[in-house]
């Protein structure tokens, strides 16, 4: 993290013993690994540790007008930290097939790379945009010490998020492993600048986990209207053939052992649930 990321103001469960303070009146940083020699504050002391009545030795302000500069030792630092070498890996992947199989294909956006972003943790598995030439994918990695080697390439999945639910296609790569990976856009054509693509791709990381957007992305509802509609045209379908055939054979029908389309699908569907 760099720049300000908001006031201290007592909020001490925010901040890391490493965290760098900065006096929002005149700049001046407070850092734990230097202290302050005007106060004889050794150095290795955290802000949280430093006396109460501690203030800015440029301009007198107290702690309370301090902000975060960065913390190296937050939980989000640790985690990116912890991730760095799983999503250099995912990057390196995909330049190789950058360079050894898209470079000369005709979809591809030359005005775009290959980068990585906004990773984070989700439910303890590495989560974020990959931008390429040719595609922008949600990725979503194993968590440490889970082996995803055994994905079956092809094989898709449903993701459950705030936003909705998504669809993610597993696969295997030799430098970042088993991934599952849910398509954004593709091909990228749309996108003018690299920018453009970095700033949709932060701000699908962003609307991911609101839930005011569920109404775009989930479809379950729309689907299942589909799939009754579908049911009761078959049945309907079905009805006015049997009466057709009633007709035609007058007392005697010989029943066709054969289920209809829709017991197979309803009964399916109670195999499926238990009943």
């Amino acid at each position: 993290m760099t720049g300000f990321e908001g006031s201290y103001l007592g909020a001490s469960d925010k901040i890391s013993d490493r965290a760098i303070m900065e006096c929002k009146i005149c700049w001046t940083p407070y850092d734990p690994a230097e202290g302050d020699d005007t106060r004889q504050v050794e150095a290795g002391t955290p802000f949280l540790a430093l006396p109460d009545d501690w203030s800015c030795p440029n301009c007198s302000a107290p702690k309370e007008q301090f902000l975060v500069q960065s913390d190296p030792g937050s939980t989000e630092a640790l985690e990116a930290q912890a991730m760095a070498p799983r999503v250099a890996a995912l990057e390196a992947d995909f330049r190789e097939i950058w360079h050894s199989k898209m470079r000369d294909v005709p979809m591809i956006n030359a005005a775009l790379q290959i980068e990585a972003i906004g990773f984070q943790m989700h439910e303890g598995r590495p989560l974020g945009v990959l931008i390429t030439p040719w595609f922008m994918n949600l990725f979503l990695l194993s968590a440490e010490g889970e082996d995803w080697s055994g994905l079956k390439p092809g094989e898709k999945e449903v993701v459950r998020f705030p936003s909705g639910d998504y669809e993610f296609i597993h696969n295997v790569r030799e430098q970042v492993g088993g991934y599952k990976a849910c398509s954004l856009f593709s091909p990228m054509g749309d996108f003018k600048s690299h920018r453009d693509a970095t700033d949709v791709a932060r701000a699908v990381m962003v609307a991911l986990f609101q839930e005011e957007h569920r109404a775009e992305t989930d479809r379950s509802a729309d689907i299942r209207k589909m799939r009754e509609d579908d049911l009761k045209a078959q049945e309907e379908a079905e009805k006015a053939a049997a009466e057709a055939e009633a007709e035609e054979a007058a007392e005697e029908v010989e029943l066709d052992p054969t289920p209809s389309r829709r017991a197979v699908i309803t009964g399916g569907l109670a195999a499926a649930s238990g009943e």
